[in-house]
């Protein structure tokens, strides 16, 4: 089997693999060295090894562990704020359908992956990430949590509903993300269409006549709230 590449074989095939493509790729080797050894016990070494790379090369891309670590947040925060934007955008104005669509998006296959959620948990775990998580993670919080709180709004009033909006987003908000922790455990007890399944099953529980613990209720608009087929 082929070792590492050193600086040298790059510097060879320049053309091959761009600074950014090369950057992805140490990106996606840190996740996976994360969701191994955890956020303090992840090297730049251990991360070369992963990737496939010399660790000169990893040193020539992001100056420390800390830079490395602070850039994969910032990727995994972007990965995730896109995510549910698109998911918002490919629905109407109907607030059930967007409150479905938000739910939905933390659950796509290319988000909600074994390595992705021990990574995440990882950085939420331990106190050094905290600043960064901050910085790259704040306002990107502050946006969801604020669509999710006009989402709610919008179909308590279209729906007659006497829930508070703001608890309600964050009651859906914290258990998704106690089912991502759950998910996350060495012996998960269930996985990602289970999740679905409870995260669905809370906005049931405020929202009874739009949904129920398979997704959205079908509606026909002559006839009224119409449930899913058993």
């Amino acid at each position: 089997m082929a070792g590492p590449e050193t600086t040298a074989d790059v510097m060879r095939k320049p053309r091959k693999q761009s600074r950014d493509t090369r950057r992805l790729q140490l990106i996606e080797a840190t996740i996976g060295v994360m969701a191994q050894n955890g956020y303090a016990r992840t090297t730049l070494t251990d991360v070369a090894r992963a990737a496939g790379l010399s660790h000169g090369l990893v040193n020539f891309h992001f100056d420390s562990k800390a830079g490395l670590l602070a850039e994969t947040l910032a990727y995994l925060a972007e990965e995730y704020r896109a995510n549910w934007m698109a998911a918002l955008a490919r629905v109407g104005d109907d607030p059930a359908a967007r409150l479905d669509a938000l739910i939905r998006a933390d659950f796509e296959p290319a988000i909600c992956t074994p390595e992705r959620l021990s990574a995440w948990c990882s950085f939420w775990g331990e106190a050094q990430s905290r600043p960064i998580y901050q910085a790259s993670c704040g306002s990107n919080d502050a946006a969801y949590n604020a669509g999710m709180e006009q989402i709610c709004a919008a179909l308590i009033a279209a729906g007659g509903y006497a829930a508070d909006p703001v608890i309600a987003a964050r009651v859906l908000r914290v258990t998704t993300e106690g089912v991502w922790l759950d998910m996350m455990t060495m012996n998960a007890p269930y996985g990602r269409d289970e999740g679905l399944r409870t995260v669905h099953g809370c906005a049931a529980a405020f929202f009874p006549r739009h949904f129920n613990d398979k997704g959205l209720i079908e509606r026909d608009p002559d006839a009224g709230v119409q449930p899913f087929a058993e």
